[in-house]
């Protein structure tokens, strides 16, 4: 569904995108996390067709998007900081929705009046920040889109709502193989709903691989030895480590299966493996590149 290759953007000296390489399937939830100013919205930007890049190509179903009218007529992007047109009401704002998507679905658009509770005649500036991403939802699921971009999605929606804007957009996802592209900083919600996750850092993509494949291939792990750590357990990549007397939790890349081989020949007192949480994921992955969680000393 989308193909992005050596992708960069700097904006005077600073570079937003450095090398950008990164694919997503059609019919997948695809999260992108990463810390502030990593680049995500920048990336997200360049998806949609409202930037050009200085160099490297974005492809969507194998065409550009960039002034490409057939091609952002199936998608929809969410932005974090919405616009709507000064004084219009939800009602307005569809009509013009209708005059540039012509796979505009009204039919949905007045059952999905059920799902957000919001008065379509009302001017949409008078509303809340979580109701203005009520209105965002409603008319961009109503253009039925093959791309959703989503960009700190559910921002300032309590959580009911979050819950019925995700079970309407992966209902899409079954039915039609919507694709999902979504960025955000809540990683227990996108380890719910994503297959997919990128981890960005500094313009770059650094890690890409199904949510699955990157649980696998990091490991808690709670040990306790008779003596010292033995010196064998430093064949292995350990990438944080903490200890409470006997006890030691280690952060471990790798095999998860040939962890546990290798820590059972040295004849543990205990050994227990624990999941880690997406969250705990992305601190160690990015641990090693100045973004480490450290003690602060006051």
């Amino acid at each position: 569904m989308i193909e992005i290759r050596n992708l960069t953007k700097s904006f005077d000296s600073f570079m937003a995108l450095n090398g950008v390489n990164l694919s997503v399937k059609k019919g997948s939830v695809y999260g992108l996390v990463g810390p502030n100013g990593a680049g995500k919205t920048t990336l997200i930007k360049h998806m949609a067709g409202i930037m050009i890049p200085d160099s490297g190509e974005i492809l969507i179903e194998g065409e550009p998007v960039f002034e490409n009218t057939a091609a952002k007529a199936r998608i929809s992007y969410i932005p974090d900081d919405l616009y709507f047109f000064p004084q219009a009401t939800l009602n307005d704002m569809k009509k013009y929705y209708q005059s540039i998507y012509p796979t505009f679905d009204e039919m949905r658009y007045k059952k999905l009046q059920e799902v957000f509770p919001i008065d379509p005649k009302k001017s949409l500036k008078r509303f809340s920040r979580g109701m203005q991403k009520h209105a965002a939802f409603w008319l961009g699921i109503c253009t039925r889109p093959d791309l959703m971009l989503l960009d700190e999605p559910v921002d300032g929606l309590d959580p009911v709502m979050r819950r019925k804007v995700w079970s309407v957009l992966l209902q899409d996802v079954a039915e039609r193989e919507m694709t999902v592209f979504v960025s955000s900083h809540n990683l227990r919600e996108l380890e719910d709903v994503c297959d997919h996750v990128g981890i960005m850092h500094q313009g770059k993509v650094i890690l890409e691989r199904s949510l699955s494949e990157i649980q696998n291939n990091i490991l808690k792990l709670q040990v306790a030895f008779e003596g010292e750590l033995p010196k064998e357990m430093e064949q292995l990549d350990i990438v944080h480590r903490q200890s409470s007397g006997r006890i030691w939790v280690l952060i471990i890349r790798g095999d998860r299966d040939r962890i546990l081989s290798h820590v059972k020949t040295l004849n543990p007192l205990l050994v227990d493996a624990l999941p880690l949480s997406l969250e705990e994921i992305f601190i160690y992955e990015l641990g090693g590149m100045d973004y480490a969680v450290k003690n602060i000393i006051l």
